[in-house]
């Protein structure tokens, strides 16, 4: 596979795993960047144990983790970018109605839905965050998802659940 190919079927899949991770789109575009060119460096090793798509993932979660890591060991805080699914950079609308499809408000009422969820998301510790979002946003197996993270597929399951628990609270309280 050509280094074009490659990012042509694997960079949109990274970005969107890397905005989900981070929260916002700077982030993301650096940490997709930073994912991509470990991949690159790393794809004459690919050795086939799973799918190219998995092991891409893994890749990209532990690029995340790493960042996590070195931020909280400098403690760098974080601030939270309600802009995360518009492109900021643009002077396009975050919002464009679609003709009659839905009412005004049903749709800013999914946009509001979606900041309080992403914001309820970034409190979570990198591990549950990694693990809700491959599964619920991404929706990945959970044999993936133990692949990725290189956990037992039990394991996956339970950290999950607990992670669930941690969401729903969260959003309770933002509610």
């Amino acid at each position: 596979m050509s280094e074009q190919d490659f990012l042509e079927k694997h960079s949109e899949l990274v970005f969107n795993l890397a905005l989900r991770l981070t929260g916002n789109r700077s982030d993301a575009e650096d940490l997709a960047q930073d994912a991509l060119i470990r991949a690159l460096k790393a794809l004459p090793g690919f050795r086939g144990d799973s799918q190219l798509s998995t092991w891409v993932y893994r890749i990209t979660v532990n690029a995340w983790k790493n960042r996590v890591r070195a931020e909280k060991s400098r403690g760098f805080w974080k601030t939270i970018s309600f802009g995360a699914f518009g492109n900021e950079d643009d002077d396009e609308p975050v919002y464009e109605p679609k003709g009659n499809d839905a009412p005004l408000d049903t749709e800013l009422e999914k946009e509001g839905t979606a900041a309080v969820v992403q914001n309820a998301l970034l409190q979570l510790d990198a591990d549950d965050r990694a693990i809700v979002v491959l599964r619920e946003i991404e929706e990945r197996s959970y044999g993936e998802i133990g692949e990725v993270l290189g956990l037992a597929e039990g394991t996956v399951k339970s950290r999950l659940f607990r992670a669930r628990a941690k969401l729903k609270t969260l959003l309770k309280v933002s509610a």
